[in-house]
């Protein structure tokens, strides 16, 4: 008995060496770099867009970065050097550092319902690109947008109306289609990508920082659209 029992005893220990070791492995495989100055000085802006493409190809197939969030806050935890910025719906299905598989510090993001500017988002993306180092803009609409729904219904709720009036330039840009409401998906759809085009110009009409950095070549600005049914970013080529 004695004999069996130090057998158990000697697999029991075995079993929990090999999980343990497992475990070792697993953790030495997780990304814990972040962001540096120097990687992020040598990021181009045609880069920034392929590396954002690539980790959405990744978020899409299931085959997600392993990241050490923990490791990466202590890392950046004394500065930060992401290498785009993105602007995005407040909408709870497409977190940004997610859909693009990124880590901690690797992305600045606004959020906001219909994903519109305003001169608080300006400056902030006047920090971003000019003193923070970021090299592009991405404009991120989406598929079934609920504030792009409001508007093209002219929904009047509080304050809520306020916020969907900056989406109604989108709304009257866009030509035909009827019935012109919510139950008209193609309108819909229509609206949000317009939404998208018309807040990518305000970002360069209404910002002389931005603008004269896209037009030497510093940053890009690009226009996207995220499928709430697939994960699958699809970026604007005009």
């Amino acid at each position: 008995m004695k004999i069996l029992k130090a057998q158990q005893t000697k697999i029991a220990l075995a079993g929990a060496q090999a999980l343990l070791l497992a475990s070792t492995v697993v953790w030495a495989d997780r990304v814990t770099s972040v962001m540096t100055p120097d990687v992020q000085a040598n990021i181009t802006p045609a880069k920034a867009l392929k590396m954002l493409k690539d980790g959405n190809e990744r978020f899409v197939s299931g085959n997600l970065t392993d990241y050490d969030y923990l490791a990466q806050v202590k890392q950046t935890a004394k500065g930060q050097f992401p290498f785009a910025t993105v602007l995005s719906c407040l909408d709870s299905r497409i977190p940004p550092e997610i859909v693009f598989d990124r880590g901690i510090g690797d992305l600045f993001v606004a959020r906001v319902a219909g994903n519109f500017t305003n001169d608080d988002i300006l400056g902030s993306f006047e920090f971003a690109s000019k003193l923070a180092g970021s090299k592009l803009i991405v404009v991120m609409g989406h598929t079934e947008c609920g504030a792009v729904k409001g508007a093209c219904d002219a929904a009047q709720i509080g304050l809520l109306s306020t916020t969907l009036a900056s989406i109604n330039p989108a709304v009257t840009a866009v030509e035909g289609h009827s019935p012109r409401n919510s139950t008209n998906s193609g309108f819909v759809q229509a609206v949000s990508e317009m939404n998208v085009r018309l807040t990518m110009k305000t970002l360069r009409d209404r910002s002389v920082v931005l603008r004269q950095m896209i037009d030497s070549g510093e940053i890009a600005l690009v226009g996207a659209m995220y499928d709430v049914s697939t994960g699958a970013v699809t970026f604007f080529e005009d």
